[in-house]
């Protein structure tokens, strides 16, 4: 249970959260993914920028989104200082760069949010041959936060156990799919009953491409991961100092959805009939990344700012594990955690 059941909830602005827990955001160094103006991203750095961290690292593909995000802050908080860092997720040539960027700037990393994603609906593929969605989504933080873990064990050395952190995003969409082993590309292949998607999925969420990739159990796929991977995060590092969690964001309106048509769009207004600004879309990021009741672990999953239960094909330490080495064997570089 976090600090705030009550008063944290579905509405809760992410500035709100940033003030009540200020002195967990003072002096630190802080790196958050996927910023881009108008996203939750955006949102999530201004919040966190208010508070006066002595670092704020933004990450992301496009360099002229992340200068005016940066700028934004400039502005209004001058005092906080603020780096970029170019990072393409769906290229782990270009991931091993940004982490070595990443290492030029700072010998520590307080909080390490990894807030970006994807969502496509057309059959893609990333430099290696790895479906977009997975690869970028799950593949590409994978590999980025294994290559800054030591940046992270060398904060965890001066901070409270459990306050140093690793903060996923996923979404609620993990529940349509568990992570298909003997087709994680979607290439058609037969896969056992208890890795195939829910059936029938209602709507445009049944509309399958001519080719037949459907983007989103493949979306569904890659946000299982997120929350595995954070399971496997969590059963190796908490002895070294390290919390890790994983959130549901809600449902907002940002560039996310802009490969989508018109009719996927409605379908998502019917399942989700409130949507979220930016900043209240913020809130449980940064719940997760400062409440200090989260030192010690006792959940795994948050939505609305409070810890819920994820699917279990999305929390099973079993398949965990399986995860782990295959996205070890899809980056080929082995990770050694400790225990």
């Amino acid at each position: 249970m976090g600090s705030h059941p009550v008063e944290f909830g579905e509405r809760t602005a992410g500035s709100e959260v940033a003030k009540v827990f200020a002195d967990r955001i003072r002096a630190k160094k802080i790196l958050v993914t996927g910023v881009s103006p108008k996203g939750i991203g955006s949102s999530t750095v201004l919040n966190l920028a208010s508070q006066s961290p002595s670092l704020l690292i933004l990450a992301s593909r496009t360099k002229a989104r992340l200068q005016e995000v940066a700028t934004q802050i400039s502005a209004k908080y001058p005092s906080t200082r603020v780096e970029i860092v170019i990072l393409d997720l769906g290229s782990q040539k270009a991931i091993r760069q940004a982490a070595a960027d990443v290492t030029a700037l700072t010998d520590k990393l307080d909080i390490l949010i990894n807030n970006a994603g994807i969502v496509v609906t057309s059959r893609q593929a990333t430099p290696e041959g790895i479906e977009q969605q997975f690869g970028t989504n799950h593949i590409g933080p994978f590999l980025f936060t294994n290559l800054l873990l030591p940046l992270l064990r060398k904060a965890a050395e001066s901070n409270p156990p459990g306050a140093t952190r690793i903060v996923s995003l996923t979404s609620a969409g993990h529940r349509l799919s568990p992570i298909r082993f003997s087709d994680y590309n979607f290439e058609g292949k037969p896969v056992p009953p208890e890795e195939d998607h829910v059936k029938p999925l209602a709507g445009a969420f049944g509309k399958c491409a001519p080719d037949g990739y459907n983007g989103i159990v493949t979306y569904a796929q890659s946000k299982t991961a997120n929350i595995l991977f954070t399971v496997s995060l969590q059963k190796h590092l908490s002895k070294s100092g390290i919390s890790a969690y994983v959130l549901h964001p809600g449902t907002i309106e940002t560039d996310l959805s802009r490969d989508q048509d018109d009719e996927l769009t409605a379908q998502f207004y019917k399942v989700a009939p409130y949507w979220k600004t930016p900043d209240e879309g913020s809130s449980t990021t940064l719940v997760a990344a400062l409440d200090p009741a989260l030192n010690e672990i006792n959940g795994l999953y948050l939505s609305d700012c409070q810890f819920t239960k994820p699917a279990p094909h999305a929390s099973d330490p079993v398949t965990a594990d399986r995860l782990w080495s295959l996205s070890e064997e899809l980056v080929g570089e082995k990770f050694s955690l400790g225990s």
